[in-house]
This record gives structure tokens, sequence and C-alpha cells, in this order.
């Protein structure tokens, strides 16, 4: 009975050793794994100056009358004039979009008892959406023709700027994110170098969320395109 508790402490003592062994070769290896999985990030700019592909125009104007009657009749009659201008200008019947007017009872707001010189004020606007980019900007400047008419062209308020938009965004991001990549790598090169290692296999990649602002506050028809990349290669030796 003793010889048989002697061996089952000798084996159990030896299995403690061997898995205390094999624990530290392990972590051993672990550690020299780490230390040779040696990674580099950088990050790969691609950018493009790209022109606006499409126009949000709004034109806005106003009437003021105190027969409601008539006032009706001016806002039409300017709607014709506005959309024979454009038209004349270039654009076809599907890219102009006419609202209908908005008319307000002064009488019937608090005016501090203040009478107001005109009872019925009408606003209305009238889109232009095109791809004619240098049409629009043309037509903009013409506008005060219209003004000399007698129609009030309503001012660059925020909620009426023109919208330049840049529409073909996909059709260069494979070829902006492979520049992105490509200058992301050269990056981790320059940095090999002057570590005295190279550059290995590719670890992980992020693409990286593309922007499209103006290229500045005076040409907002023309877009600046940016995507930033997020790279990891391997670094060997």
């Amino acid at each position: 009975m003793i010889n048989e508790q002697r061996s089952a402490f000798i084996l159990g003592t030896f299995f403690c050793i061997g898995m205390i062994a094999l624990g530290l070769i392990a972590g051993f290896s672990a550690t020299r794994i780490k230390e040779y999985e040696r990674v580099v990030a950088v990050k790969g700019l691609a950018e493009r100056e790209i022109p606006a592909d499409v126009a949000v125009w709004p034109i806005r104007f106003t009437a003021a009358s105190d027969d409601l009657t008539n006032l009706y009749a001016t806002m039409e009659a300017n709607t014709k004039q506005i959309v024979s201008y454009l038209q004349a200008s270039g654009f076809s019947t599907t890219e102009i979009t006419t609202a209908s007017p908005s008319v307000t009872d002064k009488y019937a707001q608090d005016y501090d008892g203040q009478k107001p010189t005109m009872r019925y004020k009408a606003q209305q606007v009238i889109t232009v959406y095109s791809k004619k980019i240098n049409t629009v900007r043309t037509a903009q400047g013409g506008l005060t023709e219209l003004g000399k008419k007698g129609i009030a062209i309503g001012g660059n308020e925020y909620d009426q700027k023109t919208q330049f938009l840049f529409t073909g965004l996909n059709n260069i991001k494979p070829a902006m994110i492979e520049e992105a990549t490509r200058n992301a790598k050269t990056v981790a090169e320059e940095f090999a170098t002057n570590a005295k290692s190279r550059v290995g296999k590719l670890k992980s990649a992020n693409q990286g969320q593309f922007t499209i602002e103006d290229r500045d506050s005076n040409t907002p028809y023309l877009k600046k395109v940016r995507v930033v990349s997020t790279v990891e290669y391997y670094l060997a030796d």
C-alpha cells in the first residue's frame, strides 16, 4: 500500500514538473513569436480636384399687393418671364421645377400698431436641376436683367444658395484607393529603410472615409475629393 502511494506521488511530481516545463517553453515561444512580429502602421493620402457635375439652383422671387387677385396675376406673369429666360439660356423644361406661390396676409399678423404698406406678400421658388454647370453659372449672371423688368429676385440667403454637387464618386473610388495604398507603402518603405529593415507582407488595411468639399468658398463648383487609407505592414530583416 505504501509503495503504491509512493509511486503515485512520484508520478504526480513528474507530471507537475512536465506541465511547468511545457508552460515555460510555450511562454518562451510566444515571446519569440511576438518579438519577430514587427509591424509598421502608416497612412496614405489621395486627393483629387474634380468639377461638380450637378447644380441645384433655386430662384426665389417675391411680390406684394393689396389686391389678392392682382398679386396672383403678377406672380404668374413673373413665373412665365423667369421660365422663358431659363429656356432661352439653354435649360429644358425637365430641368425646371416651379413651386406654387406662398402668400402671407400681413393684416392677420401682429405689426406693432404700424399698418403694413401692402396687405399681401407672395414668394415663389423656381428650381433648376441640371448637369450644365457652366450654363448655370452664366445664367446666374443674367438675373439682373429680370430685376430691371420689375421682378424682385431674392438674394443669396443660406437656404437659397446654389448647390454644386459631385455624384461620380464610385467611378474614381478604386483608383483613389489604389493611389492612397501605394502612397502608404512608400511611407512604410521610407520608415523601414531608416530602421534598417524592409517591408514585408501586408497585415491589414483600412480604406478610410471619402470626403467631398468645396475647393474654396469662391469656387463651389470645384470639389476636392480626399481619402486617407491606414495600412499595416510586417517588417522583415
